[in-house]
């Protein structure tokens, strides 16, 4: 079993991790297979016996790849969208950042989850990816995101206007710093933080959230995956921000924007004992009461 391994940095507090992280992957006859730039970081500070492969690009994730680690926090699981693309290459999220709530499983968990892995008692959760459609060349060869699409004025410019329709019919015109799509996964993200609702991961729908709304009787709305939802800007800026996850561009107003289901989606790891609702209360404190 070849189990590639991404990560963005690494802690010298987190050396330890990785050590045991290999041991055990290597005593259960599986082959790491690191990210470049993370092993570069790590190699000589690391007691590592034998050679191992390295990729550095998506090009490198082929189908002798049997399942990706993401070690971080949920923007590190984030970038594997671009590395599995549409592979259908599992990706299992170790925390190592903040919050974690799609990297969920704890760094003192590394024992139990590659026994879990390698003996494969864990469950597949198939997440919805969103596709950006655009008149002009946007985001390379991977315009789809794990969370959210979002639209956003430029800086400190002044507020921008956003029509937006879904399947060509006109919904509303959102007099905002910005608006959000989410999906399901991403419903727990931005848009949450910005009142969206939370929808569970297998509820096919999207999130229409507006980011400080200039209007007191706008509110988010939930709509089936299958629309199409596209847009018109006008602004006093001549730019502003579009985004996927954690990567954005600079775009001029007058380009034509729409997003739709991606064709594929991506593979998350779960193991048995955690599901969603466990996520939220632990995560999120959902229903935190002291009289309970």
């Amino acid at each position: 079993m070849r189990i590639a391994i991404y990560s963005r940095g690494i802690e010298n507090n987190q050396l330890q991790d990785i050590e045991l992280l290999i041991s055990e992957l290597v005593k259960h006859g599986a082959e790491p297979v690191f990210y470049q730039d993370f092993f570069n970081q790590f190699y000589s500070a690391v007691e590592i016996n034998g050679q191992y492969s390295t990729f550095n690009s998506s090009d490198d994730m082929d189908t002798s790849i049997d399942c990706l680690i993401s070690l971080g926090g949920d923007g590190t699981l984030l970038d594997t969208v671009t590395l599995v693309k549409d592979t259908g290459i599992p990706v299992l999220g170790i925390n190592y950042g903040r919050l974690g709530f799609l990297a969920n499983i704890g760094r003192e968990e590394i024992n139990s989850a590659v026994e879990a892995l390698l003996d494969r008692k864990y469950v597949l959760d198939k997440r919805t990816l969103l596709h950006l459609d655009a008149n002009l060349p946007l985001f390379g060869d991977v315009p789809y995101a794990l969370n959210e699409f979002t639209l956003h004025k430029s800086d400190i410019s002044s507020m921008i206007k956003i029509h937006t329709y879904l399947n060509g019919e006109f919904l509303n015109t959102y007099w905002a710093d910005g608006l959000i799509v989410s999906t399901p996964t991403g419903s727990t993200g931005y848009s949450l933080s910005c009142n969206g609702p939370v929808v569970f991961p297998d509820s096919a729908s999207f999130v229409i959230t507006p980011v400080s709304p200039h209007n007191l009787n706008i509110r988010p709305i939930v709509v089936p995956d299958n629309t199409i939802v596209s847009f018109e800007v006008e602004g006093r800026a001549d730019t502003f921000i579009c985004s996927m996850d954690s990567r954005r561009e600079i775009v001029p107003k007058e380009i034509q924007l729409a997003v739709k289901k991606e064709d594929f989606g991506i593979n998350l790891i779960r193991l048995n004992e955690n599901n969603f609702l466990q996520t939220l209360r632990n995560k999120l404190s959902w229903g935190l009461d002291k009289r309970n």
